[in-house]
């Protein structure tokens, strides 16, 4: 939180930008305005702001971050509509930023009719050789095995239409990696790939420092967006029950509910003199982002990062359903991104565009060299909590 807002300001921040995510320095008008169903589609042009952190973060010229976000807002809406039109042989999709359009996978066989009626919604196809079913059956396969040390993560990729699995740079020849892939690969049709990344993930969560975190005993983490009643952030920054306190120390609530691993999610509520506003920190990068939603933005489209460490960020989703292998053990129904994080950053927030996507958990690489990170996805949360995310 910035140090020059009053005391306040700070306070409603803090209370939704707990780290790296995410609160703002709202007024009262804005944490009680009306609010917005969480998957309706935003309105609202976008600000100057962030116009230019895309210009910056993808060497857009102003009217191609323009068109991309207004791109990006129609496949969002168009990707629900191509699934149901595709149906037993939808195979996934993913955003182009070249053409401007949804890509929806199709398998191979499906009639004209089907293919048409994909068309209809504005979607271009790729016929591949599975369906999403079939590929999602063979993740679920490998989610079953132990792996290495040396795996760092798999997922299904729709564009190539295979499982991808992702071995740390140097650990391929490994015994237990290879025995690994071997597994991955035997009792199933469906292709299994692999890639190489430059290190094994790890969470961001820090030890205490300053700025403006929230803590669990010693470790410093960051909100991730206000719901009614609480916030909610990542499930490895504290258990259920444990006390949580805001960058200056005074006391905000307790964790009501906590999953880490298999999942990587908590939420905490608030009291206290705290309260919840529907606001993303900018950092002074860009202005403060109001939440209207909770869409979710397809496989391709940009997305942006707040955090107490590393502030905002931006970049682009890269594969979704993903299975993350951290040292504590995996965590499923990952989103992976190309935005870059650091210690510290855990749970804040991840936006794109004015909607809510998900709740920092880990990756690799840092803000200097680069990285990738993961999410957990926003909406897995409020419906396991039951929870209702507060929105402008």
């Amino acid at each position: 939180m910035r140090r020059t807002t009053t005391l306040s300001t700070c306070l409603a921040s803090l209370l939704l930008i707990g780290s790296w995510a995410a609160v703002g320095t709202g007024s009262a008008s804005a944490a009680n305005a009306p609010e917005a169903a969480p998957t309706s589609a935003s309105k609202a042009p976008a600000s100057d702001a962030l116009i230019d952190a895309m210009r910056r973060d993808f060497g857009l010229t102003k009217a191609g971050a323009e068109a991309r976000l207004a791109a990006e807002k129609t496949a969002t809406a168009a990707e629900p509509k191509a699934e149901r039109a595709a149906g037993a042989a939808y195979g996934g999709s993913w955003f182009d930023a070249d053409s401007g359009k949804l890509t929806v996978a199709v398998k191979d066989g499906a009639s004209a009719a089907t293919l048409a009626s994909v068309r209809e919604t504005g979607a271009s196809v790729r016929t591949v050789k599975y369906s999403a079913r079939q590929l999602d059956a063979a993740k679920a396969r490998i989610d079953k095995l132990a792996a290495p040390d040396g795996v760092s993560n798999w997922y299904v990729d729709a564009e190539s239409s295979s499982v991808v699995v992702g071995v740390v740079a140097g650990q391929r020849a490994d015994n237990d990696v290879r025995a690994f892939l071997a597994k991955a690969r035997a009792g199933g049709s469906v292709a299994v790939t692999v890639e190489e990344t430059a290190s094994a993930p790890e969470t961001f969560a820090a030890g205490t420092v300053g700025g403006d975190p929230f803590y669990t005993g010693n470790v410093r983490c960051s909100i991730g967006f206000s719901v009614h009643g609480g916030f909610v952030t990542a499930g490895h920054c504290g258990g259920a029950g444990q006390g949580v306190s805001g960058w200056d120390r005074s006391y905000i609530g307790n964790i009501q509910g906590s999953s880490f691993p298999d999942n990587d999610y908590a939420w905490v509520n608030v009291g206290s003199g705290w309260w919840t506003v529907p606001v993303v920190l900018g950092w002074g990068t860009v202005s403060d982002q109001l939440v209207r939603g909770s869409n979710e933005a397809p496989i391709g489209a940009s997305i942006c990062r707040s955090g107490s460490t590393t502030h905002w960020h931006c970049g682009n989703v890269l594969a979704k359903n993903e299975t993350v292998n951290y040292s504590q053990g995996a965590v499923r129904q990952m989103t992976k991104t190309s935005v870059c994080a650091e210690p510290g950053d855990s749970g804040g927030s991840f936006i794109s565009g004015d909607q809510a996507q998900g709740v920092t958990s880990g990756g690799w690489g840092n803000c200097s060299t680069g990285g990738e990170t993961w999410y957990q996805p926003i909406n897995e949360i409020l419906n396991r909590y039951g929870l209702t995310l507060h929105t402008a």
